[in-house]
Parts: C-alpha cells; sequence; structure tokens
C-alpha cells in the first residue's frame, strides 16, 4: 500500500490523540457523564483510589476490564459515605460507578474517572452476598457446629484474639483481672480491621486451636460497619465454625449480628459483657463445685457437732449423776463398814484382853521368881545347864546353885539315885 495524492491528511500521533480525546470529551467527557457497572476484579487506595471493574463474559469468551480511578478529593466524600454504611469496596463487589472517560495519551490508556458509587446498590449487594453466605453456612451446618462444642465447667485456660492496647482488649481482660481468679490467656495478636485482619484472624484461631484451651475468646471495641466488616469475611466464619474449641465472639456493635456472632459457640455484644460472661461462668462452677459443697459440709459438720455437743452434754449430767449416786452408796457403804470394823475391832480387841491375862495368869503360875520364893532352886553344872538328874552330876563336881535373891557354888558331896 502506497500514499497517494488524493489520500486525507496524514496525522501525527499526538494529534492523533487529540481528535480521540475530542471525540470522548464530546461524547463521554466531563460534560456527558454515565454510569458504568462492573465486578471489582482489583482495588487499592494511595490516597486516591483505583480499581479494576470487570463485564460480563463477551462472545470471544473473555472479560472486558475498565480501570478506574477515584480522586482524593472526591474520594475522602464517597468513603465516608461508604463507612457510614458499613460498606467496604471489596473484590468480588459488583459495583455501578458514575464519571467519564478520560485518555492517557503518554500510556495511550482509557480510563474511567468516578466522581460517584450507586451507595444503594452497593449495600443491597452486600446485604445479598451475606445472606447467600449465611444459607451456605446453614446448609453446611455451620451455624449450630460450635454449639455442639462442650464447654470446660471450669474456662480458665482463655485464648484471645485481640489487639493489645485496643479498648476492646482493655476492656476484655479487666474483667479477667479484676475477677481473683487465675485465668492463664494466650494471646495471639490480630489486626480487627481492614483488609489483612481476616487472614490474620484465621491464623489466629487456628494456632489457638492447638493450644488446649477451654475457650477462645474474638474481642473488638466498637467500630463502624465498614470497621467490622471482617467479622463477615467467609474465611472467618468458617475458621470459628470448624474449631473444636469453643469460640466466644465480643465484637462491639450496636446493629445486626455479624456472621461471626452468628456461627460463634457464645456472643456477647461488647468486650467487657464477654468477660463478665466468662468470670460468671467461673463463678457458678465454683458455687456448684466449691461454695456449696463447702456450705453442705459445714451445715453437715453443724449438725453433727451439735448432736455430739448435746449427746456428750447428756451423758455429762448422767455420768455426773451416776458418780454422785456411786459416790452417795459407796459412802453409806464405808459408813456401814466403819461401824461394823469398829464393833468388830473392839470385839477382837475385848477378846484380845481377856486373852492376855489368862495368859498373864498361866504365865504367872509358871514363873521362876515365883518358884524360887517358894524355895525352889536351879542347879547348874558347869557346861552351865541345868542339872534336871543324879545321873548328869558325879560326886565332888562343883555345881551351881541360883535362888531366888542370888546363886552359890556347892560341891557334890554324896549322890543318891533313886
Amino acid at each position: 500500500m502506497s500514499l497517494r495524492e488524493s489520500d486525507p491528511v496524514i496525522l501525527d500521533v499526538g494529534q492523533f490523540y487529540d481528535v480521540l480525546e475530542a471525540h470522548l470529551e464530546e461524547s463521554f467527557g466531563k460534560r456527558h457523564p454515565l454510569w458504568v457497572r462492573g465486578e471489582i476484579t482489583k482495588v487499592y487506595e494511595k490516597g486516591h483510589l483505583y480499581l479494576d471493574l470487570a463485564g460480563s463474559l463477551r462472545s470471544d469468551g473473555k472479560r472486558p476490564t475498565l480501570n478506574a480511578h477515584c480522586w482524593t478529593s472526591v474520594w475522602g466524600r464517597l468513603k465516608a459515605s461508604l463507612a457510614a454504611e458499613g460498606v467496604r469496596l471489596s473484590e468480588g463487589a459488583v459495583v455501578s460507578v458514575h464519571g467519564f472517560v478520560d485518555l492517557y495519551a503518554p500510556s495511550g490508556r482509557i480510563g474511567f474517572t468516578v466522581t460517584g458509587l450507586d451507595l444503594n446498590g452497593l449495600v443491597g449487594d452486600l446485604a445479598r452476598r451475606r445472606a447467600e453466605l449465611i444459607q451456605r453456612l446453614g446448609a453446611e451446618g455451620l451455624l449450630e457446629a460450635q454449639r455442639a462444642r462442650v464447654l470446660s465447667p471450669v474456662p480458665l485456660r482463655v485464648g484471645l484474639v485481640a489487639s493489645p492496647g485496643t479498648e476492646g482488649y482493655n476492656d476484655f481482660t479487666g474483667q479477667l483481672l479484676t475477677s481473683r481468679y487465675g485465668f492463664d490467656v494466650r494471646l495471639v495478636r490480630s489486626l480487627v480491621q481492614g483488609d489483612e485482619a481476616p487472614a490474620q484472624i484465621v491464623r489466629a484461631l487456628q494456632q489457638l486451636g492447638d493450644e488446649n484451651c477451654d475457650v477462645i475468646c474474638v474481642v473488638r471495641g466498637g467500630g463502624s460497619r465498614a470497621d467490622l466488616a471482617c467479622f463477615d469475611d467467609e474465611r472467618v466464619a468458617r475458621a470459628i465454625a470448624t474449631l473444636s474449641t469453643p469460640v466466644w465472639t465480643g465484637i462491639g456493635h450496636t446493629g445486626d449480628e455479624s456472621v461471626a456472632d452468628l456461627v460463634a459457640h457464645t456472643r456477647a455484644i461488647t468486650p467487657t459483657k464477654l468477660g463478665e460472661e466468662l468470670v460468671t461462668r467461673v463463678r457458678e462452677a465454683e458455687l456448684r463445685g466449691v461454695l456449696q459443697p463447702a456450705g453442705a459440709l459445714l451445715t453437715g459438720a453443724s449438725a453433727v457437732l451439735e448432736e455430739a455437743e448435746t449427746t456428750l452434754a447428756e451423758r455429762r449430767r448422767t455420768l455426773v449423776y451416776a458418780v454422785r449416786d456411786r459416790l452417795r452408796g459407796e459412802s453409806r457403804h464405808l459408813n456401814g463398814v466403819r461401824e461394823r470394823l469398829v464393833v468388830e475391832s473392839r470385839r477382837v480387841l475385848d477378846g484380845a484382853r481377856r486373852d492376855l491375862e489368862t495368859r498373864r495368869q498361866l504365865l504367872g503360875a509358871y514363873d521362876p521368881a515365883r518358884r524360887f520364893a517358894q524355895g525352889w532352886a536351879v542347879v547348874v553344872g558347869e557346861s552351865g545347864r541345868a542339872v534336871t538328874s543324879t545321873t548328869e552330876v558325879a560326886v565332888g563336881e562343883p555345881l551351881r546353885v541360883r535362888v531366888g535373891d542370888g546363886a552359890f557354888g556347892v560341891v557334890v558331896s554324896e549322890r543318891d539315885d533313886a
């Protein structure tokens, strides 16, 4: 192909873009804005907002893509409106944007400057996707799975998914610290808002699921709907529902329950209330397992002691009366014995006295002195033995004769045997 004199004027690239820009401005420029609808396939924010919107499949099986952007001057206002409704622009959301076409000649790219969003459509799409998620979880039995988990009677080993230093974290842990119970809190740090929060929350839950906790608590203080959007994330909901450890949620919000709340074992409207509920469970366990049995034991022991004291008092009275009666009886017996002993002693002494007198008289009759007075004498040989027979002496033998008033010696001059 070659140029001829009759061919149109040849345009420079710059001139071409000028012409193209003029046509685009005439049909789709600032003075002719339009609505475009598509699915967000990529979104990020660097002061300005950048997002890629994909359309429906074409006949060639490919999806057309539109590079859109929203400048800070507009994005600040739109972002505030989205936050007020609890909406975050995320991949997979279908959004209708209002704006105009622009052309960036240096890179040869056609873009779309966003000046507005269909907020009602976004809210409706968010609600639809949330409802579909809840329906899927229900169909899989995951809405009730956590409620079937058996909670420890004394849940003192607490796994905690939270962001330390935040109000929600301080409110929850404050309840445990002032409870006087020995809670063992195992914290795994995690973001609790933003695009990176769901993945961190899932990792934290999985880590605590392997640490033999009695209960895992997920807490976050109050915030806008957008701030709490991570708790409607399907990944978080499934991680909670499939854990074998009971998971409690204390997410500070006053609107609808989050999907995380719906699948949790137990939920509270604030971290403070969740801490109070945990302390209450332990207090009830203490009441059932310690205080009530101790009270019953004390009551029983008091009753036994009271009965024992009554029995002891009765036995003491009985013993006192028995001893007193016994002593009285023994006293009477002793008095009787004493009287009989006195009488018997007198009788024995009288008898002994009479016997002694008789013996004295008898002894008196045989008293040597009396015999001596009657002229009797005692002859004693040289051996010192009394002579009782003539055969015991010999003529010429000296003898000694004792009489009543003394003794004298004699010599046998003659012996006359009978």
